[in-house]
């Protein structure tokens, strides 16, 4: 039936420029609009490193009451490929910061050093983590998070492990935090533990977790202070290929132990595609064919897919949940805290 001229004016006229959007886009417009939040938090306070600021920003968006049901709902597929894809994007790319040269220059001294500071914080993390009763594999990522690379390490273990996604935000957060609060503490301890600026440097390199909490820190000691300490916190990051393959031998067995016949999706690889990436880039890094601009533009580009997936595991934080077991928690995040420090402040002292 013909519709009147009065029913055609009030029938609303449906018309739709852009296509709704789904899937991934809704949360990974929301990591990028993280991630330009977390710029403009750097420049505010420079003392603030942007991936810091990008789980907090992530943390905070997951508890907004406008923004939580956005988080839950819409954009939590984007913020999770976030968090697992561009994780592994960019620890791919971290593998351009390192030299073969550099850490080889460090001396066997220093590297031994820090291969003791490493074993004895992921051992004795993992320990007290598992003594304390924390769930899933939250003793694990935290180990790894605190004797390698903080986050980034963090997010190439458990995607060898095939953690949970509320195992790995609670993990990122207290190493997060944790990161944050040396920035203050460390620079004050100088002077008490009578560390010139090239000891102050190498401790903050083997204790610091994640590298732009590392520059940050030793910053307030000068540019030789800075230099140690990156050349140092980077032979750390160099350890994260054996142990991401090591976890993954470890899951291989626990498969077998437990007398399953996993699928290829199931069983992870000896050694995970990105680890494969992140040593051949610090293969192409150390032939010198890449110009400085390469490396420049390779190393913003990484800290952006960085920021977008710490963003994105941030805002898989539920705090009520972590306060159920706040506690333990802030107790093995002190007691692993004590443990890098005190081991790399002895390994300083006894190296120079």
């Amino acid at each position: 039936m013909a519709l009147t001229l009065r029913e055609r004016r009030v029938r609303p006229v449906r018309t739709r420029i852009l296509p709704p959007l789904g899937g991934d886009a809704p949360g990974l417009l929301l990591a990028v609009l993280g991630v330009a939040a977390a710029i403009a938090v750097h420049q505010a306070v420079p003392a603030v490193p942007k991936l810091t600021a990008a789980v907090v920003l992530g943390i905070a968006a997951a508890h907004l009451p406008g923004l939580r049901p956005v988080v839950r709902g819409v954009a939590r597929p984007g913020l999770s490929m976030a968090g697992k894809r561009l994780m592994r994007i960019g620890i791919v790319l971290l593998g351009l910061k390192l030299s073969l040269d550099d850490v080889l220059g460090l001396g066997w001294a220093t590297v031994a050093m820090v291969l003791t500071v490493v074993g004895a914080t992921f051992a004795g993390t993992l320990w007290l983590g598992r003594r304390l009763g924390l769930p899933g594999d939250q003793p694990l990522l935290v180990a790894t998070g605190y004797s390698i690379c903080g986050a980034s390490a963090i997010g190439a273990v458990s995607q060898a492990a095939g953690s949970e996604e509320e195992d790995v935000a609670a993990s990122v957060a207290l190493v997060t935090l944790c990161g944050t609060l040396a920035i203050a503490v460390l620079p004050l301890l100088q002077q008490p533990l009578g560390l010139d600026p090239s000891g102050f440097g190498r401790w903050v390199g083997a204790s610091v977790h994640d590298v732009g909490q590392v520059v940050a820190t030793a910053q307030s000691g000068g540019a030789g202070a800075l230099r140690e300490a990156v050349l140092v916190k980077l032979m750390r990051v160099v350890l994260l290929a054996p142990l991401v393959a090591g976890v993954a031998v470890a899951v291989r067995r626990s498969y077998r132990r437990a007398g399953a016949a996993p699928t290829a999706g199931k069983r992870p690889p000896l050694l995970p595609l990105f680890v494969a990436g992140f040593l051949a880039m610090i293969v192409l890094r150390t032939t010198g064919v890449l110009p400085e601009r390469a490396l420049a533009l390779a190393g913003d580009t990484q800290e952006l897919l960085l920021a977008a997936a710490l963003f994105g595991l941030g805002s898989a934080v539920h705090l009520p949940t972590m306060v159920r077991t706040g506690g333990r928690i802030a107790l093995l995040g002190l007691g692993s805290w004590l443990v890098v420090a005190g081991v790399s402040y002895a390994g300083v002292l006894i190296t120079t």
